[in-house]
């Protein structure tokens, strides 16, 4: 399905999602004269959740939990929405080692995670170390804990029932209850911190998971800790959760959405990438520490009219300059939230972008959401 409308910025009738209302070749060659509408177009969205529009730049204090670093001033609140500033200190009930928003439940394997091709569930990559049989782990679960925060906002996310959570900061997981139900269920092999997404929340997600890997440790048993994330984290949060997920024979997965500084993030997801690409670049060398089990593993949504060959090419080139071996899958997109004029992806279009990631030399490589192709 092609939605032509008159791009706002260049007055041409283009293939473009009517809320963002500015076609992909104004917001790359025109970024000065397409932020206005970018901005407003976020703004809009974000004011449902009652969380600030844009990340706080002239605040007093400066909140370091994520790759955002907000500086909040007096009696406002982060991007996330989690974090306030209270009478000149930072302040934060929700999201810290203790207490998170979110919720869990059981996903049996194989699960849609994005690395099934290559992950232990999925495989039995890394038996009997990391996986409890040499192939896919069927009979055991998956712990899903999704998340009710994200630090980025992306007009067409997939996940929107974060939105309701953090408006309504409800519900919420205690860390030393979340921690038993998870241990005390042997059939869970893997536990999958996403939402939203676990930048926001990554203290209540560390200590989650160093007590988690305290107790498999003593018992001997597999439970490995795995994060679907943006990779817009601190370096210092993300450098202790990486040490865990690696010993436990998980991974963690970025989504790189557009190629590296492209114009496309700040518009399709409301903020630079800048800080996610350089998580990225830092964590090949745990990725390389283990390579029975691909540590390091990337995704990036097939948006249609905005997400192209172009993009896909850089990013393909980015990863492959790094480690040919990281996993890169390329996901069909379904049409939600603000952008559900835009259609589904295309078949043709999922291959070339195929053609693409391998021309590149990523060895491995997997067209995910078969059944949204069109």
């Amino acid at each position: 399905m092609e939605n032509k409308k008159i791009c706002r910025v260049c007055k041409t009738v283009k293939p473009i999602s009517q809320f963002l209302g500015v076609c992909k070749d104004c917001i790359r060659n025109f970024p000065d004269r397409s932020i206005s509408y970018i901005k407003e177009v976020h703004e809009k969205a974000r004011k449902m959740m009652n969380v600030p529009a844009f990340i706080p730049k002239d605040g007093e204090v400066i909140c370091e939990i994520c790759g955002n670093k907000c500086r909040i001033s007096k009696g406002k609140k982060g991007y996330c929405g989690l974090t306030e500033n209270i009478d000149g200190k930072l302040t934060r009930k929700i999201g810290n080692e203790e207490v998170g928003l979110g919720l869990v439940y059981k996903d049996p394997h194989p699960t849609n995670c994005t690395a099934v091709n290559w992950c232990a569930g999925g495989t039995g990559a890394g038996y009997p170390k990391y996986a409890m049989k040499n192939r896919t782990e069927f009979g055991f679960a998956n712990a899903s804990v999704f998340l009710g925060t994200c630090n980025y906002h992306c007009l067409y996310c997939q996940n929107v029932s974060w939105h309701d959570m953090i408006r309504d900061k409800a519900p919420l997981m205690k860390a030393e209850e979340l921690t038993n139900l998870i241990l005390e269920d042997k059939e869970y092999t893997c536990v999958c911190w996403f939402g939203g997404t676990p930048e926001p929340q990554i203290p209540f997600v560390w200590n989650v998971s160093r007590l988690i890997r305290k107790k498999v440790k003593q018992e001997d048993r597999i439970l490995r800790i795995c994060l679907e994330s943006n990779g817009n984290f601190s370096w210092r949060w993300l450098k202790r959760i990486a040490k865990i997920s690696l010993k436990s024979g998980g991974g963690i997965k970025f989504d790189l959405k557009t190629a590296k500084g492209s114009q496309l993030n700040l518009a399709l997801s409301g903020v630079s990438n800048e800080v996610s690409y350089e998580n990225f670049e830092r964590l090949v060398k745990f990725h390389q520490r283990r390579p029975e089990v691909p540590f390091l593993r990337t995704s990036t949504l097939l948006v249609p009219h905005y997400i192209d060959l172009e993009e896909i090419r850089k990013i393909t080139k980015f990863i492959a300059s790094l480690d040919k071996t990281i996993p890169y899958s390329l996901l069909a997109f379904y049409p939600h939230y603000c952008m559900t004029d835009i259609g589904l992806t295309s078949r043709k279009f999922a291959l070339e972008c195929y053609k693409v990631a391998k021309e590149a030399g990523l060895e491995k490589v997997r067209i995910g959401n078969l059944n949204l192709l069109r």
